[in-house]
């Protein structure tokens, strides 16, 4: 199976939408190489700059750039873009409806041997609280692509979490992936798991194991966090019997949480978490941390398990 990290997809899209948009400006925190924009500062240096391990004044100045009429891509690690620049991007870019798409990449535990510092589980918690920021989360490299070009398009603040390891490739290239549209990736009529990131991937693998048992398992990636697909989540809960969320994120303020208001208010269905619990992580391999911190396939099986034998 063909696998990319979706920080490689942004790389690559970079550098073709730097070719589309002649006003696109890309900003990095001196890791141009590891996220990936160095592709766009070697094909268009005069719009790239490295603004040094400065993330709050990279994120400031970026605010300035779109405010002035430019299009603008700023990356470093969603630790140091969530965490040490939040201030930032909340009054910045925010408050102000700057175009500015904060691209951040390494999200998560698969970090890996970089360890619970750069292992950010509250990104996706405290962007979607940001009044008017859209949340994209994609599955695959080609979902990357086409959800970047499409965030490049509306005027406004984007966060994009992208991640380091590469992840199975799920989509063809001409996919019909729209932001705000969840996308129902399985059909299955007994339970639903609602996915982003990386974990679709996990969940749609949990559903062929699950589907050898006898257990019909729908999938959907929801790919767009904020503004999330209301219709979506609706129809699994009317549907299916029960509902599990799957991320590599905490299940405290993230895609479950973001589920479970709408289906609180709308039609309320059993439920269960698929996340990092309420802990930090540690320095380790990509896939030996998501298995020590219930993130893996298997957990995912276990959490529909619970819906349809409970």
């Amino acid at each position: 199976m063909e696998k990319m990290a979706t920080r490689q997809a942004y790389g690559k899209a970079l550098v073709e939408l730097g070719a589309k948009y002649e006003n696109l400006i890309v900003m990095d925190a001196d890791l141009s190489k590891s996220t990936m924009t160095a592709e766009f500062g070697k094909a268009f240096p005069e719009r790239f700059f490295n603004m040094g391990i400065a993330e709050q004044n990279m994120y400031a100045a970026a605010a300035g750039f779109a405010i002035s009429g430019k299009i603008v891509c700023a990356s470093t690690f969603a630790m140091f873009a969530s965490g040490r620049a939040f201030e930032i991007i909340r009054n910045s870019i925010g408050y102000t409806h700057a175009n500015v798409k904060i691209c951040a990449t390494h999200a998560g535990i698969t970090v890996g041997e970089d360890g619970a510092s750069h292992q950010t589980f509250e990104d996706i918690a405290l962007m979607r609280t940001i009044p008017g920021m859209t949340v994209i989360n994609p599955g695959d490299g080609v979902s990357a692509e086409i959800l970047l070009g499409q965030a490049l398009a509306f005027k406004g603040p984007a966060y994009v979490r992208l991640g380091r390891a590469a992840v199975p490739v799920i989509y063809e290239k001409n996919a019909n992936i729209e932001i705000g549209k969840g996308i129902c990736a399985r059909d299955g009529k007994d339970v639903s798991i609602i996915a982003t990131g990386i974990m679709v991937s996990k969940a749609l693998a949990a559903a062929k194991a699950l589907e050898e048992k006898g257990i019909s398992v729908r999938v959907i990636d929801m790919h767009t966090i904020k503004p999330i697909d209301k219709d979506i989540i609706i129809k699994a809960a009317t549907e299916t019997k029960g509902i599990v969320t799957a991320e590599e994120h905490s299940v405290i303020g993230g895609l479950g949480s973001a589920v479970a208001e709408v289906t609180s208010v709308y039609q309320p269905v059993k439920m269960a978490f698929v996340g990092q619990k309420d802990v930090f992580g540690e320095s380790g391999k990509p896939d030996e941390l998501l298995k020590k911190y219930g993130m893996s396939e298997e957990d995912i099986i276990a959490a529909v398990n619970t819906l349809t034998t409970g």
